[in-house]
């Protein structure tokens, strides 16, 4: 299977700049797998169009201020040029030895000294990785992650142009959702920016439970597929945990012949490996914490999940291809292209898909 079946043209004034106010007003295209169809809604709807019993699977990951700006440390001490990190991967959990994706890379080599917040923080380049990733040992006075929040910024994709003051001010509260606790992501589930405690009270009324999960989302959600043939991609590892009381909640679920709807791609990815691991094939899961690599692509049979709510995603992508395995592809990138024909808001702060 070819990547570049997974194509569609986007208008580059279609990508979504900024989030809209309030969350819930996105519009939402649903997507009908039996009747092969699907049409224009808003995101406000979404309680009418679930069944009494449905649960709704949040991922509540917290993005964290990742993105760190900082210098070179030249002989003598000289300050040197800018560099940008992002905090990728902790390495290790009694450790501040990460993986990062740094820019620009190439003046990175083994032994470079740098430092961020004024010398707040400071590291030296222990490895160098592909990719334009580094491994970085950092060393400071005070609680590490505490330095970083006081330090870092939002780490945004790169569709997003702000600049530095303006991301402050509109993206720190708003690049996240409204029950985001979990601390870990480098960006946000963006599936579920939409809801708002006005949604939740409303699915609740009408007996739509509300499962949370935790799936952090790193590297391998915006990793760029650099091969011709959709096999040879590799996605790297994230980490998930899900609690006994949401495992609970989804098997009886599934025991009762109801849907598991995922928020998001995350959501997805969690659930299906948490599926795959419990060795059965009757749709449960097991509460676990464990890292996934699980790449969901057309030909992929779901395990578990019945239905999936997410943004509209970049052409040729991992994510792109997950929402094609559950609606299939022809219907998806039909359903992709109308989107674009509408005037569909695009990418973190688009509007919706919901697929059932």
């Amino acid at each position: 299977m070819l990547v570049s079946d997974f194509n569609f043209a986007l208008p580059d004034e279609l990508i979504a700049q900024a989030p809209l106010e309030p969350r819930d007003a996105a519009r939402m295209l649903v997507v009908d797998r039996a009747a092969h169809s699907f049409r224009n809604s808003q995101f406000i709807e979404l309680p009418a169009l679930l069944n009494v019993g449905d649960v709704l699977v949040v991922n509540n990951t917290r993005v964290f201020p990742a993105r760190l700006l900082g210098h070179r440390v030249l002989p003598d001490s000289f300050t040197g040029a800018q560099i940008e990190t992002l905090l990728a991967k902790r390495l290790d959990a009694n450790t501040n030895e990460w993986e990062v994706i740094a820019r620009p890379g190439r003046a990175l080599k083994v032994g470079t000294q740098v430092v961020f917040g004024n010398g707040l923080l400071k590291g030296e380049i222990t490895a160098v990785l592909d990719d334009g990733k580094r491994r970085i040992r950092f060393t400071c006075d005070g609680a590490f992650n505490d330095i970083v929040d006081r330090i870092g910024n939002t780490p945004l994709p790169p569709y997003i142009q702000r600049e530095a003051d303006e991301q402050h001010r509109l993206d720190e509260p708003r690049y996240q959702t409204v029950y985001a606790k979990e601390r870990g992501a480098i960006a946000a589930p963006t599936a579920g920016m939409h809801f708002t405690e006005r949604v939740f009270a409303e699915l609740k009324a009408r007996g739509i439970q509300i499962v949370e999960i935790t799936h952090h989302v790193g590297y391998a959600t915006f990793q760029p597929i650099r091969v011709a043939e959709v096999e040879a991609h590799r996605i790297e590892s994230e980490s998930y945990e899900i609690s006994e009381e949401a495992a609970a909640a989804i098997n009886a679920a599934k025991l009762n012949g109801q849907r598991v709807i995922a928020v998001g791609t995350t959501s997805t990815r969690a659930l299906e490996s948490a599926a795959a691991s419990a060795a059965n094939d009757d749709g449960t899961v097991r509460a676990e914490r464990r890292a996934t690599e699980l790449f969901i692509y057309p030909g992929y049979r779901y395990k578990l999940v019945d239905g999936l709510l997410t943004n509209f995603h970049l052409p040729q992508s991992s994510l792109l291809m997950l929402v094609a395995a559950l609606g299939g592809r022809e219907l998806i990138l039909s359903a992709y292209r109308h989107a674009v024909t509408e005037r569909y808001r695009f990418y973190s702060y688009g509007d919706c898909m919901l697929i059932l």
